[in-house]
């Protein structure tokens, strides 16, 4: 519960969320569709990116 306070509830869910891309990604790219996998492999370093990108705005605004 400690965790969850400190890294907050919308990075969690964010996190969860590359997770499942990742999986789909995985399981897209090993049944064959290997484009489909690739291309939603790319959106989990996107997703990742804005969360950084958005933490630290919200940091300068501070």
């Amino acid at each position: 519960m400690n965790f969850i306070k400190k890294i907050g509830i919308s990075n969690l869910l964010m996190l969860v969320l590359c997770a499942l891309i990742i999986i789909a990604a995985e399981y897209l790219f090993l049944s064959g569709d290997k484009l489909h996998g690739i291309f939603l492999g790319l959106w989990v370093p996107t997703l990742l990116g804005v969360m950084i990108y958005l933490k630290l705005v919200y940091r300068e605004r501070r």
